[in-house]
């Protein structure tokens, strides 16, 4: 996992990822951007879930830990489709 980025990526990152949009249902993996803060832990990167609802700028997403599943709001720049 990458803790910083180089030095001539730092504090830049995608526009189109920063206005993905997604639907409901939608299958997602938690992807980190480096250049923004990402205000959950770390063993939050490179989980999958589903995509619940969308609420402001966020998007409520269940993810399963363990058996438990538990619910996140995260911005969309942090996070990536996954094609079934």
């Amino acid at each position: 996992m990458l803790k910083y980025k180089k030095p001539r990526t730092k504090g830049k990152f995608s526009f189109t990822r920063y206005f993905q949009k997604f639907k409901e249902g939608d299958k997602v993996a938690v992807a980190k951007e480096l250049s923004i803060p990402f205000p959950y832990s770390k063993r939050l990167q490179g989980r999958t879930g589903t995509v619940l609802a969308k609420k402001g700028a966020t998007y409520y997403v269940e993810i399963k830990d363990l058996n438990k599943p538990k619910r996140y709001f995260i911005k969309p720049i942090h996070l990536k489709k996954i094609e079934n």
